[in-house]
């Protein structure tokens, strides 16, 4: 099992570099960033974990700033995005981007990517949330030809683009890692179509073995190899994580505390007690 964490970086808690410090001396496998441009006041969108949106969702950083930060401050840590919106974004752009900080970071970026939730925010970048999910795999397509054609072109209902030169090429080859969040009815549809892993989230255990034995089964079927899945939000709860990973989960991502400097050490000093007590059990 590898473990994780994630955090929404502000101003509120520690820098990502020296968050990204912490995990890599704590002995963490991976530092992931979240997603949200801004947040519409009009809050019409509920937010899917209840209750109030907390305040963070709107002061984060940009993942790809906050990353690059982290990538310099460390040697062996992953960095990555958990997840980014890529509805929301340029994909020429994000190839830009997701290739730059992989080669500056010596070939250590993860790329969660996903659709969102929040439909008045969809709406302020031009996309109709109706469509986002087509928009996603087109961006996503269109983005590995980029990293893996010297001449790229791409056509698509909703990205198209002929015969561009874009460098660096990523470190990673073909390209870092897609992994494709959500719980949906159809996620596993599309972590098949263009994803290199699942990457779920507030999903019920026994569903979660169920879809883990369904994703395994439609990609030995499609010719392809095991497909890893990384679950974030984790409890620090061993009995768990030891049931997930006999389910076939290979890494848990838990999320820090993004209130204060003072919260976030704590909370790794819950996840480091946890990682340490399933290591000693084997």
């Amino acid at each position: 099992m590898k473990f994780g964490v994630a955090i929404f970086p502000t101003e509120a808690v520690q820098p990502p570099s020296e968050i990204a410090t912490m995990a890599e001396e704590r002995g963490f496998e991976c530092l992931l960033f979240p997603e949200h441009t801004h947040i519409p006041a009009s809050r019409a969108s509920p937010w899917p974990g209840g209750g109030e949106l907390p305040s963070h969702y709107s002061r984060t950083y940009d993942p790809f700033v906050a990353a690059t930060a982290a990538a310099a401050a460390t040697e062996r840590l992953l960095i990555g995005t958990g997840i980014c919106l890529v509805i929301e974004r340029d994909p020429i752009t994000t190839a830009k981007e997701v290739a730059s900080v992989d080669v500056l970071s010596g070939g250590r970026f993860l790329f969660g990517v996903g659709a969102g939730w929040n439909a008045e925010e969809m709406r302020n970048h031009g996309t109709e949330p109706s469509r986002r999910f087509s928009l996603m795999r087109e961006r996503i397509e269109a983005m590995k030809a980029i990293w893996t054609q010297d001449e790229a072109s791409y056509s698509g209902r909703h990205v198209g683009f002929e015969r561009i030169w874009c460098w660096p090429k990523p470190a990673q080859k073909p390209h870092p890692p897609v992994l494709v969040g959500g719980s949906g009815a159809r996620v596993l549809d599309r972590v098949l179509a263009y994803g290199d892993g699942w990457m779920p989230n507030r999903i019920p255990d026994d569903e979660l073995a169920a879809r883990i034995r369904e994703l395994n089964a439609r990609a030995s079927e499609a010719g392809r190899e095991r497909i890893p899945v990384t679950v974030v939000g984790m409890d620090p709860d061993a009995a768990r994580i030891d049931r997930v990973g006999q389910a076939g989960v290979d890494r848990v991502v838990f999320w820090l505390p993004p209130e204060s400097p003072g919260a976030v050490e704590e909370g790794f000093d819950r996840y480091v007690a946890v990682m340490e007590q399933l290591q000693a059990a084997g």
